[in-house]
C-alpha cells in the first residue's frame, strides 16, 4: 500500500472514532440532563407536598393588621383566647372552638362557654393574665372593653383587637368576619353567612326608605335615658338599616347623649327604639318601667304602638357577631312591619 493510501486510510479512521466518541458524549449527556430534570421534579413534588401537609397541619402564618398594630398568627389556632362576646358569637356560628373566655359575661344563647370544658380568663375589663399566660394560648382576640390590656396581652402570645368601627360598621363587620374566617379556614361557610345578611339588610333598608319610617334609639339605664344617632355606636339603624333620624344632631359618644323624657316629647317620634342596659348588666328599673311614663304617653311612638324594645345582648353584649347582627337586622324588621 502507497505512502499516500496509508494516509487517506488513517485519516478516515481518526475521523470515524472522532464521530463515535462525540455520539458516546452526547448520550451521556442526555442521559446526566434526564436525572437532574427527573431529581428536580422529584423535589419540586416533595416540596409541594411538604407545603401541602404544612399547610394541613395548620402550620401556615397569616399577618393581621389591627387598629392596635400587627401580628402573625397561624392559621387554625388550637389554643385560642377571646375577650369579644360579638367574636365569640362569629367563632361559634363557623364551627370554631375556643380555649378560654370571661365566663360571667357569657349570654345565655351562648350558654356552653360556661361549662367546665373552657377556661376563665377573667372579665371582659380585666383578663386574668396569670392563669392566661398557663394556658400557653396561640392567639388572643380582644375589643374594646379589653383594649388597655393589650400591651401585656400580646407579650403573653399574639394578640388582635377586633372591635366593630361603628361608623362604618357593616363593613367593618364583614372584614372582621373574613379575617377570622381566613384564619380558621372557613371561607365558604362565612361568605354564604354574610351574603345572607347582606340581603337581609338590603331587604330592610328598602322596606324602611319606601314607608318613610323615622325613629330616635335611646338606651334606658336603670332610670336614667340617651339617645345614639347616626355614625354612633347604634348608628347602623340610621346608618345601613334606612330609618331616618328624628334627630340629625345627636351628639357621637361612646355613652350616648343624655337626655330628659322632655326631649322624647319635643322629639315626638313615629318609631321608639330602646335598648335596655339594665336588662343585662344589672339594675332595679326596667326600660318600660322607665321609658312608658306620663310623658312619653303623650307621644306619637306610644299612641300607634310603635316603641320598639331591641333585645339588649344582641345590640349591647354581642353586637358584631353573625347570629346578633342576624337578630338585629330582624328585630328592626318586624319592628317597622
Amino acid at each position: 500500500m502507497s505512502g499516500l493510501k496509508r494516509s487517506l486510510m488513517f485519516m478516515f479512521v481518526l475521523v470515524f472514532l472522532t464521530i463515535a466518541l462525540v455520539a458516546c458524549g452526547s448520550d451521556d449527556a442526555t442521559e446526566t440532563i434526564s436525572e437532574a430534570e427527573v431529581e428536580a421534579e422529584e423535589k419540586t413534588e416533595e416540596v409541594v407536598e411538604e407545603k401541602e401537609n404544612d399547610e394541613a397541619s395548620g402550620s401556615t402564618e397569616l399577618t393581621i393588621t389591627h387598629d392596635l398594630g400587627e401580628a402573625v398568627v397561624p392559621k387554625n389556632p388550637e389554643k385560642v383566647v377571646v375577650f369579644d362576646m360579638g367574636v365569640l358569637d362569629t367563632l361559634d356560628t363557623l364551627g370554631v372552638d375556643v380555649m378560654a373566655l370571661p365566663q360571667e359575661n357569657v349570654p345565655d344563647y351562648l350558654e356552653k362557654y360556661k361549662g367546665e370544658d373552657y377556661q376563665n380568663a377573667g372579665t371582659l375589663f380585666e383578663p386574668d393574665f396569670e392563669a392566661i399566660y398557663g394556658m400557653e394560648p396561640d392567639l388572643i382576640i380582644i375589643s374594646g372593653r379589653a383594649s388597655e390590656a393589650y400591651e401585656e396581652l400580646n407579650e403573653i402570645a399574639p394578640t388582635i383587637f377586633m372591635g366593630v368601627d361603628t361608623t362604618n360598621y357593616v363593613e367593618s363587620f364583614k372584614e372582621n368576619v373574613t379575617t377570622l374566617a381566613d384564619i380558621f379556614e372557613k371561607e365558604d361557610v362565612a361568605s354564604e353567612k354574610i351574603a345572607e345578611i347582606e340581603q337581609s339588610i338590603d331587604d330592610l333598608y328598602a322596606t324602611a326608605t319606601a314607608k318613610e319610617a323615622s325613629g330616635l334609639l335611646i338606651m334606658a339605664n336603670d332610670g336614667d335615658i340617651s339617645a345614639y344617632g347616626p355614625g354612633s355606636r347604634f348608628g347602623l339603624l340610621h346608618d345601613d338599616f334606612g330609618v331616618t333620624p328624628t334627630d340629625e344632631t345627636i351628639e357621637v359618644s361612646n355613652h350616648g347623649q343624655n337626655i330628659s323624657f322632655e326631649y322624647i316629647v319635643e322629639q315626638d317620634p313615629e318609631y321608639l327604639f330602646v335598648i335596655d342596659r339594665a336588662a343585662v348588666v344589672g339594675g332595679e328599673t326596667s326600660g318600660q318601667q322607665t321609658i312608658e311614663n306620663e310623658l312619653v304617653q303623650t307621644t306619637r311612638a306610644y299612641e300607634e304602638g310603635k316603641i320598639v324594645y331591641l333585645d339588649a345582648v344582641n345590640w349591647y353584649i354581642t353586637s358584631g357577631g353573625l347570629t346578633a347582627v342576624s337578630e338585629m337586622v330582624q328585630e328592626v324588621s318586624v319592628g317597622i312591619e
